[in-house]
């Protein structure tokens, strides 16, 4: 079905509902001197929906979000939200920017009008489409169970290819985005060109060296300590958000405590993320309720995981020093072509919030040799 266009507006009546449940928060008593060390902290959560509820401006962030070009489109059963946001340079090239969760479209912001329109001339110009992923956001959402990775990855193939006209275009990723660009750039490599990652996740080799003992040892400390999230969202979801769908300030303290663990922020969160860029974030599993259907990808990936097949399109890896699945090169190197590996000097998981201008100029490097 072709695309049609698409505004965000959310009624103020779902605006109203949020101040007032924010209001009404049933708040738990922390305990004394614990801060994040159990989990969200319960004070800045508590600071952060004060100021959700009193001074956050939805109405000024919704404009700016469509102050670029957004399209629906019906792929597979389901509509695809997604921002075209097209260069006027002659010849660009086409790029998705795919993202995982507890993140959303809105990571991207701020990359689309240096993609698509450089300083540097028109040489370096991107198309840019930037899809919610199924259950994600304002787009729509899957109906039935199935929706794996492999299914995503075929459903955005056919949107880039079939819907928008790109026979040949680049994938960037990271979480679930990632994943995702691995899956695209083995499945479909007949139309992907390369894919730019800063999330690549590979098995260790049966050989190990004591390196990469130290690397799996890190990997399992930090999977025992910091992937409870993953166990619920990857086995029973609904058990979780059901709550997550009716408090806001549930929802905010699931998602903003992985922006602290996650990012290079050195535990401020707020040395990295305003209170604004966090809560914006938050709104798209608000305002249109997808805050379960969004969970649900970890399940459907967990029940019906895609085959780790070798990525043989050319692969850019961006090395981000606070990623937490940080995965040792010669790893990655088994499963991924990789022809650009760039250590980054600072940054962690939510590499286009926390370190957009690396990010850029990183992509721009790498895909200015498949142009």
């Amino acid at each position: 079905m072709a695309p049609r266009e698409y505004r965000i507006a959310v009624p103020d009546a779902v605006l109203e509902d949020m101040r007032g449940r924010i209001a009404a928060t049933r708040w738990p008593d922390p305990l004394e001197g614990v801060g994040w060390d159990y989990g969200a902290d319960i004070a800045y959560i508590r600071e952060l929906c004060q100021y959700w509820e009193t001074d956050y401006d939805w109405r000024a962030h919704e404009a700016a979000l469509n102050g670029y070009d957004q399209f629906v489109c019906e792929v597979d059963g389901v509509d695809l939200h997604f921002w075209h946001v097209r260069s006027e340079a002659a010849r660009p090239f086409p790029l998705m920017l795919l993202h995982g969760w507890p993140g959303s479209i809105y990571e991207f912001f701020e990359l689309l009008h240096p993609l698509t329109d450089p300083a540097g001339g028109g040489a370096d110009a991107f198309d840019v489409i930037v899809p919610a992923l199924p259950g994600f956001g304002f787009g729509g959402r899957p109906r039935t169970p199935g929706w794996n990775l492999e299914r995503i990855a075929a459903a955005l193939d056919t949107l880039m290819t079939d819907e928008l006209g790109y026979r040949r275009y680049g994938v960037q990723g990271g979480d679930w985005g990632g994943a995702l660009a691995a899956q695209l750039g083995s499945a479909h490599a007949e139309h992907v060109a390369g894919i730019h990652v800063n999330f690549a996740v590979a098995s260790p080799p049966d050989d190990l060296t004591k390196d990469d003992a130290a690397a799996l040892e890190r990997f399992r400390a930090w999977r025992r300590r910091e992937t409870g999230y993953s166990l619920v969202q990857g086995t029973k979801p609904d058990a979780l958000t059901l709550a997550q769908s009716d408090s806001p300030a549930g929802l905010a303290a699931w998602i903003v405590e992985k922006f602290r663990t996650w990012s290079d922020c050195g535990g401020d969160l707020e040395r990295v993320f305003s209170k604004d860029t966090l809560l914006t974030n938050v709104m798209f599993y608000w305002a249109p309720n997808s805050a379960a259907s969004a969970a649900r990808i970890y399940a459907e990936a967990r029940r019906a995981p895609a085959p780790q097949a070798r990525i043989d399109v050319p692969t850019a890896v961006a090395a981000f020093p606070r990623e937490p699945w940080s995965t040792p090169r010669t790893w990655v190197e088994r499963l991924y072509n990789v022809t650009r590996w760039t250590n980054m000097p600072r940054g962690g998981h939510f590499a286009a919030l926390e370190q957009p201008q690396l990010l850029v100029e990183d992509m721009r490097a790498f895909f200015r040799t498949l142009r």
